[in-house]
């Protein structure tokens, strides 16, 4: 099994039985949290002070 997640949204993994089944995987996931159809998803943003 491989376990992975996307650096962007870190609080959300997802698993495969080969590498490329888990990219397949990741690409799912990160259509899910990007479509703005889940509230609430936790995202990794960079901090900027002025």
């Amino acid at each position: 099994m491989w376990l992975g997640y996307l650096e962007e949204f870190p609080d959300y993994m997802t698993q495969g039985e080969s590498v490329a089944e888990l990219e397949e995987n990741l690409r799912d996931l990160y259509r899910d949290l990007t479509s703005g159809e889940i509230p609430g998803i936790r995202k990794i943003a960079e901090l900027s002070v002025r």
